[in-house]
């Protein structure tokens, strides 16, 4: 309750998380920036999710000389441009899409680019089985998030919003070298 210990959205467009970034720039009146298509698939989960998971992990041990057991901590996927469509509805905000700085440049390295599509295949099974109940974005945690945000939206950088890097110096643009 001390306001002291609202949790902080440090956000700059280089390396903000997605979900960050978008309620941050609803806040303040940004268009929410999609970069490319945004057909990249993202994992959520809610913080009082994983604080459960791990919960559950400790009360449910493996077995003497059972395998590794791998728990996912996630809860729900959504591509960008659709999870940008949830905060524009939500917010009202405007949507806008940028050019991904991490896209692929003619005569770059394969491995320095993000697909524009891509498919993230993952589950959570486990955690379910034992009984976890997620808190999905739209449950009204987002707009818990968006009130603090706007709240504090004086403080924000606005020269930080635009993101401006590229993976690494063998990715850039030559150019721009």
């Amino acid at each position: 309750m001390d306001e002291r210990l609202i949790n902080r959205f440090d956000y700059d467009g280089d390396y903000g998380t997605v979900l960050d970034r978008f309620l941050m720039q609803a806040a303040i009146g940004h268009p929410l920036t999609v970069h490319g298509t945004g057909g990249q698939t993202r994992a959520f989960i809610n913080i009082q999710d994983t604080v459960r998971c791990i919960q559950l992990a400790i009360e449910n041990p493996p077995k003497s000389g059972d395998r590794v057991s791998i728990l996912n901590q996630m809860t729900e996927t959504h591509r960008v441009r659709d999870l940008a469509r949830m905060v524009a509805d939500m917010t009202g905000a405007n949507i806008q899409n940028v050019s991904n700085p991490r896209a692929a440049i003619e005569n770059i390295p394969k491995p320095c680019s993000e697909a524009d599509e891509n498919e993230l295949q993952a589950a959570d099974d486990r955690s379910l089985a034992m009984c976890l109940h997620p808190i999905s974005l739209d449950e009204g945690l987002t707009t818990e998030v968006i009130e603090i945000n706007e709240q504090y939206a004086d403080g924000d950088d606005r020269l930080k919003i635009p993101c401006a890097s590229v993976w690494n110096d063998a990715c850039r643009d030559p150019a721009q070298k």
